[in-house]
C-alpha cells in the first residue's frame, strides 16, 4: 500500500486542531443568537469572521491537500511546493488570528468593499486582513498551478479534460478523479487571480487613494469566493469517484457520460456566482438570468452523474463498510441536500425573499458540514487505516458517525427553519419581533455541540492510525 506523505499528515493534524476550534466558535455565535454569553455578545461579529473565514481556509486547503496525495496515484506534485503551501497557509493563519484577537476586525469573511474601511476596528487590523487574504492566495495559487503542472506532465489538456471520450476513443483511459480535479484546479486559477484583483484594487485605495466601484468590488470577490467554495466541494467529490471502488469492489471508470458532465461544470460553474447579486438592481438584468441558468445547470450534470455512479457502484457490491465508506456515502447526500437549498435560493422568485435570511447559511453550511467535512475527513481515514490497517471498532465508529450526522441535520435544521421564516442572517442579537429564531438558534447550539462530540469519537479513532502512519512515513 501507497504510504502517507509526510506533508499530507500535517495537513490532517491542522484539522484536526481548527475544526473543533472553530465549531467551538459557531456554538459561541449561536448561543449569543439564543440569548446567551450577555458579557460576551460585543465580540459576536470578530468571531464571525474567524469563523466564516477559517472554515472556508480549513476545508479548501483539506480538499486541496487530499486532491494532491490523491493525484500522488497518477502523477508527481512537487512535495517542496507543498511545503510552501503548507508553511503559507500557517502565515496566512497567524495574521488572521492577530487581525481579529488583536485588531477586533469583523467585517465578515465576504470581506464586501467598503466594509474593511469602515468600521470600529483601527486601520492596521484592516490590512492585516487583507495581508492575510494576500499570503492565503497567492500561496494557493502557487499551490494550484503546481497540480496542473504534474497533470500536464503525463497528461495532455484534451486527455485530462476527458475530450477523447467525447469523440468516442477510451484510450489513454483517465482516471475520473483527474479529470475532476483537472477541471476544478483550472476553474480555481481563475477564482483566486480574482481573488487577487480585489485585493491588488483595495491596496489601491488604501495607499494611493483610488475610489473603486462597489458594484465591480462586490462581483469580483463573490467570483472568488463562491468559485473557490464550489470548487472544493468538487475536490472533495474526486475523492470518492477515487476511493470508493476499494470498498465496492469495482472500478469507476470515466466514460463519455462523465465527461460531457464534469466538462458542463467547467463551462458553467465560473458565472453561476451572479446569483449572488440578485438584489444589486444595478446590474445588467441578462446577468441576472445568465446567474439563475447557470445556478441550474452547472448544479445538476455533476451531481446526478456522481450520485447515479455511486448508486450504481454499490448495487450488489459486497460493500466494505467501515468509517471512511460511511463517511463517502453521507457526505454526497450532504452535497445533494445541500444543492437543493442553493437551487432554491439560486431561483429569482425565491431569492427575493430568501436572499437576507438564514437560508443561505443553512445552504452552505449544509455543503461544508454535512458534506465536504465528511468527506475530507472519510478520505483521512481511508488514507491513514490502508498505511497501518489497524482493527477496526465498530461500536466507536457507528457512535461517531450518528452523534455527527444528528448533531449536523439538527444544527442544519434550525437554520433552514429560521430562513423559511424570514429570520434574517448576520444579527447579533434578535428583537422581541424575530424571537422565533432566538429559540432557533438556542437549539442549534445543542446540536452544534453533538456534532463536536462526534467529531472528538472520530478523532479517538482516527488518532491511533494518524501516529501509525506518521512513523512509517518518518
Amino acid at each position: 500500500m501507497r504510504a502517507v506523505d509526510k506533508n499530507m499528515l500535517h495537513w490532517m493534524a491542522i484539522t484536526f486542531v481548527l475544526f473543533p476550534v472553530l465549531i467551538l466558535l459557531g456554538i459561541f455565535m449561536r448561543t449569543v443568537q439564543g440569548g446567551g454569553l450577555g458579557t460576551l455578545q460585543s465580540w459576536f461579529y470578530p468571531m464571525m469572521t474567524l469563523h466564516g473565514v477559517g472554515m472556508v481556509g480549513v476545508w479548501y486547503v483539506a480538499s486541496m491537500a487530499c486532491a494532491a496525495d490523491a493525484l500522488g496515484r497518477y502523477c508527481d506534485p512537487s512535495p517542496a511546493i507543498g511545503r510552501f503551501a503548507l508553511v503559507g497557509t500557517v502565515i496566512g493563519v497567524a495574521l488572521l488570528l492577530v487581525c481579529v484577537f488583536a485588531g477586533r476586525f469583523a467585517a465578515g469573511w465576504y470581506f464586501l468593499y467598503p466594509l474593511p474601511f469602515k468600521g470600529e476596528w483601527p486601520a492596521w487590523s484592516a490590512i492585516t486582513f487583507l495581508l492575510s487574504l494576500t499570503v492565503l492566495g497567492a500561496t494557493w495559487l502557487v499551490w494550484t498551478l503546481d497540480l496542473l503542472r504534474a497533470i500536464a506532465k503525463k497528461y495532455s489538456l484534451a486527455q485530462a479534460l476527458g475530450w477523447h471520450y467525447l469523440a468516442g476513443r477510451s484510450e489513454p483511459a483517465v482516471p475520473p478523479a483527474v479529470l475532476i480535479i483537472t477541471v476544478s484546479l483550472i476553474a480555481c486559477v481563475a477564482g483566486l487571480l480574482s481573488g487577487v484583483i480585489v485585493l491588488v484594487l483595495f491596496y489601491a485605495e488604501l495607499f494611493a487613494g483610488v475610489s473603486n466601484d462597489a458594484l465591480l468590488m462586490k462581483n469580483l470577490t463573490f467570483f472568488f469566493g463562491h468559485t473557490i467554495v464550489n470548487l472544493a466541494m468538487y475536490l472533495g467529490v474526486a475523492l470518492v469517484y477515487d476511493a470508493l471502488p476499494d470498498y465496492a469492489g469495482r472500478p469507476w471508470k470515466t466514460n463519455r457520460i462523465v465527461a460531457i458532465a464534469w466538462n458542463a461544470v467547467l463551462l458553467i460553474v465560473l458565472v453561476a456566482y451572479f446569483h449572488h447579486l440578485y438584489m444589486d438592481f444595478v446590474q445588467p438584468g441578462a446577468v441576472q438570468y445568465i446567474g439563475q441558468i447557470a445556478s441550474y445547470a452547472s448544479a445538476i450534470p455533476s451531481s446526478v452523474v456522481t450520485i447515479f455512479g455511486a448508486l450504481l457502484l454499490l448495487y450488489r457490491a459486497r460493500m466494505r463498510w467501515n468509517l471512511a465508506s460511511l463517511l463517502f456515502i453521507l457526505g454526497l447526500m450532504g452535497w445533494a441536500i445541500g444543492g437543493i437549498g442553493a437551487v432554491i435560493d439560486s431561483t429569482i422568485s425565491a431569492n427575493v425573499r430568501l436572499h437576507n435570511t438564514l437560508w443561505v447559511p443553512a445552504h452552505f453550511h449544509t455543503y461544508m458540514v454535512g458534506g465536504l467535512a465528511l468527506l475530507c475527513i472519510g478520505y483521512f481515514y481511508h488514507r491513514c487505516q490502508q498505511a497501518v490497517g489497524l482493527p477496526e471498532r465498530a461500536g466507536l465508529q457507528v457512535f461517531a458517525v450518528v452523534a455527527m450526522l444528528a448533531g449536523a441535520y439538527g444544527f442544519l435544521l434550525m437554520f433552514y427553519l429560521s430562513g423559511a421564516y424570514s429570520v434574517p442572517r448576520r444579527y447579533a442579537l434578535y428583537p422581541s419581533e424575530l424571537r422565533l429564531g432566538t429559540g432557533f438558534a438556542a437549539v442549534a447550539a445543542g446540536f452544534a455541540t453533538l456534532f463536536l462530540v462526534g467529531f472528538l469519537a472520530y478523532l479517538r479513532e482516527m488518532g491511533r492510525r494518524w501516529l501509525g502512519a506518521f512513523a512509517k512515513a518518518a
